[in-house]
């Protein structure tokens, strides 16, 4: 029996130009969370204001390599695993590539994919790279957003509703200049009644709710839920499934992405694709194989066909 190929893991760091990258990759070294490994590279494709200490890397065990992007190919990267031969790789990524051109070796796995970005300049770089950023975020498991000084909570809430509609499972965490922000939620602050028998989901709460159920599954479990919302079923969907959700906008018309979420129902074969429905539910939290992990699922215990909102889409602006 052949012996399996040793996967090196591949730690990703993208995000906005000068947003903290290199920080944040120094002081994960310097906190020794990669000790265990003896050889570490790091491929380094943007230089910004901030360099690294060489020193520091050395002392560390880690090998720099700085990369332009007609370089970073696959032959490249194989070349590079030859001559360093690196138990760990931390790819500190160039925010205006698009993170769909990179090509790993078959030998390299990408273990954790995240994002660091500027709260000072996130809604115009969203706004104008919102293409290449919405990739970033539908690949990445955490964004961290620093110098969130003195932006207020509202503002922070709206980035985090436009982060989520594009990846639900995304962490997101708010840094000021002494650390995280914590940006509690509490059942009265929310725009309906979790103590009612029935939860009404009113149109204009629907992005609200989407999210903090994402965020917080352990307050929706055990409750009861009715919504009004459109139906998607994709080839291949199992009979008792589909997805309910609504039409988000991020930051213009013609930036629409899917608010979904999973759904469980017996009859959902006979369901026309992006048919309107009224619907009564309850959550539950777990795995999930379109999440690729756990997540929300609806299971549905009413559902009736229904005419399509006015106005269907909902706004993250």
């Amino acid at each position: 029996m052949a012996e399996e190929e040793y996967q090196i893991p591949i730690f990703f760091i993208n995000g906005q130009l000068d947003s903290g990258k290199t920080q944040f990759i120094t002081e994960t070294i310097e906190m020794g969370q990669f000790a265990e490994a003896k050889n570490k590279l790091l491929i380094v494709c943007e230089e910004g204001e901030e360099e690294y200490d060489e020193k520091m890397l050395k002392d560390n065990g880690v090998s720099m390599v700085v990369l332009e992007k007609e370089d970073l190919t696959e032959e490249k990267l194989k070349e590079l695993d030859k001559q360093y031969k690196p138990e760990r790789i931390l790819i500190e990524y160039n925010g205006t590539w698009s993170c769909k051109e990179i090509i790993l070796p078959s030998n390299w796995e990408m273990q954790q994919q995240l994002i660091t970005a500027d709260g000072t300049t996130f809604e115009t770089y969203f706004a104008n790279m919102r293409v290449l950023f919405a990739d970033m975020i539908r690949n990445s498991e955490l964004l961290i957003m620093n110098r969130c000084d003195g932006l207020e909570t509202q503002k922070l809430t709206g980035f985090k509703r436009s982060i989520k509609s594009i990846n639900p499972a995304i962490e997101v965490v708010f840094e000021d200049a002494e650390g995280e922000i914590d940006l509690p939620v509490e059942d009265e602050d929310l725009p309906f009644d979790l103590t009612a028998p029935l939860v009404e989901i009113k149109p204009d709460q629907f992005g609200i709710w989407f999210v903090d159920m994402w965020d917080n599954p352990g307050r929706y479990a055990g409750k009861k839920f009715h919504v009004k919302a459109m139906a998607m079923r994709e080839p291949g969907m199992a009979k008792n499934a589909f997805v309910a959700g609504r039409p988000a906008m991020n930051c213009c018309a013609e930036d629409l992405v899917f608010m979904g979420v999973f759904c469980k129902y017996d009859g959902a074969s006979n369901l026309v694709n992006k048919q309107w429905i009224d619907i009564v539910f309850t959550i539950v939290d777990e795995f999930n194989e379109e999440y690729d992990g756990n997540g929300p699922v609806l299971y549905i215990q009413e559902l009736k066909e229904s005419a399509p909102l006015q106005d269907p889409v909902v706004n993250l602006v």
